[in-house]
């Protein structure tokens, strides 16, 4: 891509949501990355919908949108065009530059694409190191457990030897 057309990868991370468990980005997002306007980018889908299964795209629900701006996701409904937005996952962005056929759109899929395969081995090192600080955790838990063990013995001994009677001394005396 030329210098003059590139676009910083947070900026485009910033148009990145996780929604239904999924990474997507909107149609608007969309759009204007792809430098097309938002009503042309869904002609093209409507028009080629069979490329576009539940697995690369849907459309968000009332409540989504709600979540999304009670979480300040994107400033308000009025944002959105007024209607209810397509959310393309990691395989719709991929088509819908196929569908779109632009230059353009390609690069920008491209560099979309690279951000998701990033953001998605970033997740897979945390999940690892998440699980490595569980099995840590589990490990002092136990030490933790058997810690108090040998002070409860401690105390038991230490019990027994000051409850004692005093011996009386065997031997010679003076």
């Amino acid at each position: 891509m030329n210098n003059k057309n590139l676009i910083p990868d947070e900026l485009i991370t910033s148009k990145i949501y996780l929604i239904r468990g999924q990474n997507i980005m909107l149609d608007r997002d969309l759009a204007t990355l792809y430098k097309v306007k938002n009503i042309r980018l869904r002609e093209q889908v409507k028009r080629n919908i069979e490329k576009f299964p539940k697995h690369f795209m849907f459309r968000l629900t009332e409540q989504e949108v709600e979540l999304m701006v009670s979480q300040f996701a994107i400033p308000s409904k009025k944002y959105l065009g007024g209607s209810l937005p397509y959310a393309f996952t990691e395989h719709g962005v991929l088509q819908l530059a196929n569908v779109l056929r632009s230059v353009r759109a390609t690069q920008m899929s491209i560099k979309i694409i690279e951000l998701f395969v990033k953001m998605r081995e970033i997740f897979t090192n945390n999940s690892s190191l998440k699980l490595e600080i569980e099995e840590i955790k589990k490990k002092t838990s136990h030490q933790d457990k058997n810690i108090q063990l040998i002070f409860s013995f401690l105390d038991e001994l230490l019990e027994k030897k000051t409850s004692k009677k005093p011996r009386i001394k065997i031997g010679y005396k003076k």
